[in-house]
């Protein structure tokens, strides 16, 4: 992979306040495989997971962001990954539908929060669609993924429901399931991302749309370094990721590091336990 190691003046940054909802990891566990960092085999401590999750969780705080938390659901482990269960944008909440049955009760938890909430405009996809991993938003667009787990006819569907256009890619590694896994917004018309997740026809649009998009190498993807939360300034990422942490701050970024690394034995990580909630 071509690395893109041009250094570019550093900008100053600005970060907007943001709203974010989450779920504690109660009831964490691996008790199944639904993609490959996942082994049953493999031990896990729900205890731990928490321990990494508030302190995830009291970081935002720190920055000055609203968290608003939604009820863990016992025999539902992967609910922690909030960012899978919707996309909210203009005050408007499209609820995943998932593609493994282990996951398809999120669904009505999150169906249920929304509604309690008070969000008027609050629907479930009608086709596969898992939220916020598959589909992220630029501010402008919203970049869709698909290949492992969303169905690339969802994009037209989100499309459609939030009045905004679309990008299609896809992914070919099944280590970068989901797009967040791979790509991350920075804001001010900036991404990060590792190339290599994408078939070659998702580089070339990427490359095209982003120029100066911040470069992912392996080492930094492979520890989810891309699964990361951007308020425009402040980038809160894995804290095995050091490269990536290096360019960030050579933009004008200020990268805060999170050590999630028990979740990630459930395939997730920073982005995936947030879910924006846009009004």
């Amino acid at each position: 992979m071509q690395q893109n190691t041009e250094r570019r003046p550093a900008r100053n940054k600005v970060a907007t306040r943001r709203r974010y909802l989450m779920c504690r990891p109660t009831y964490f566990d691996v008790t199944y495989s639904i993609n490959v960092w996942m082994d049953p085999a493999r031990p896990t401590s729900a205890e731990l997971g928490q321990e990494q999750w508030k302190r995830l969780h009291d970081t935002f705080s720190t920055l000055g962001h609203d968290v608003e938390l939604i009820e863990p659901t016992p025999g539902l482990p992967d609910m922690v990954f909030s960012a899978n269960g919707a996309m909210v944008v203009d005050g408007r909440a499209l609820v995943a539908r998932f593609r493994n049955q282990e996951r398809v009760d999120e669904s009505a938890a999150y169906l249920d929060w929304f509604r309690g909430a008070g969000w008027s405009e609050v629907r479930q996809a009608e086709y596969i669609n898992e939220g916020e991993g598959d589909f992220l938003f630029t501010g402008t667009e919203i970049l869709a993924g698909s290949g492992f787990r969303s169905d690339p006819r969802a994009h037209r569907e989100v499309q459609e429901f939030f009045g905004r256009p679309v990008v299609s890619l896809t992914l070919v590694d099944p280590r970068f399931y989901h797009l967040d896994t791979a790509l991350a917004v920075l804001g001010h018309g900036e991404i990060m991302y590792y190339p290599d997740a994408f078939s070659a026809e998702s580089r070339a649009i990427l490359s095209a749309r982003f120029p100066d998009a911040v470069l992912a190498d392996e080492a930094d993807a492979v520890v989810f370094g891309l699964n990361a939360v951007s308020d425009g300034k402040n980038v809160i990422l894995p804290q095995q990721a050091v490269g990536l942490a290096g360019r960030l701050r050579d933009r004008g970024y200020a990268p805060v590091g999170a050590d999630l690394t028990e979740l990630l034995k459930a395939g997730g990580s920073v982005k995936c336990c947030t879910l924006e909630l846009r009004e």
